[in-house]
């Protein structure tokens, strides 16, 4: 019999026991061949569950990780289009902090559950993602954390934005696990001084963290389908995802 190819994953859409006991969808991925795997939840971005959240899902399997989505806006909008659930849970006020950590917690405990899980977990996020990324590992027990161009953690957001969405810099004390970092120094939220500031108080609170800032790069530099896409900071940051992860939940 022919062994499994070490790439060979399977990914669907399944349901998954979210915060309060909700059943929300979720989309999961994990390699087809045998081994020890660390698990990976990715927190999609404002716009929604979308293809680019299900191709980043895809490709954590890929590197050999079990990876899932929660889709947050199951509750406003079941089964709808990405930009339409999107718009509804805008409509709604966002997704509150609490909801989204009983979400992450729900996804994490799906992950555990596969065969192969070695009880090691991270969580990464773009845009409001890289947010509840942070907040996430300030809120749970994890091994690693990624934060991808979070807005929101240290400054106040402008009018306009969910008003679930309120800073959280107070909660960096109970950060559980190493954070890396990875922003463009063109963005607006964060901008290079909000990125500054969390990192300052990373450094205060002996909290292990690593930042990169790219030259040239705004908001959403990972963004294949969008103009602000910048090919050599996605790569860079790539690199360093992967080198990350590889550390902190392989084994």
């Amino acid at each position: 019999m022919n062994a499994v190819s070490p790439d060979a994953i399977r990914a669907e859409t399944v349901t998954i026991t979210g915060h309060g006991g909700d059943e929300i969808e979720a989309y999961l991925a994990q390699p087809l061949a045998e081994g020890s795997r660390g698990g990976v939840v990715f927190i999609h971005h404002m716009p929604g569950y979308d293809r680019e959240t299900k191709e980043f899902v895809r490709r954590f399997a890929v590197n050999g990780f079990h990876a899932v989505a929660p889709n947050l806006y199951s509750r406003e909008a079941p089964g709808a289009a990405p930009d339409d659930a999107a718009a509804a849970a805008r409509a709604a006020g966002g997704v509150p902090d609490e909801r989204l950590v009983g979400d992450v917690a729900g996804a994490i405990e799906h992950l555990r559950s596969l065969p192969g899980a070695n009880g090691k977990f991270g969580v990464i996020g773009h845009c409001s993602g890289g947010r509840h990324a942070f907040l996430a590992a300030c809120s749970l027990e994890l091994d690693a954390a990624v934060d991808c161009y979070g807005g929101f953690i240290v400054e106040n957001p402008p009018e306009g934005v969910p008003a679930a969405i309120k800073p959280i810099l107070h909660l960096a004390p109970t950060l559980s696990c190493p954070l890396l970092g990875l922003f463009g120094v063109d963005d607006k939220f964060p901008n290079p001084s909000a990125v500054a500031t969390l990192d300052q108080e990373l450094t205060k609170l002996g909290k292990e963290h690593e930042f990169h800032s790219y030259d040239g790069a705004g908001h959403a530099f990972f963004s294949v389908d969008r103009p602000v896409y910048r090919v050599e900071a996605a790569l860079d940051g790539w690199a360093r995802i992967d080198d990350f992860f590889a550390t902190h939940l392989k084994g």
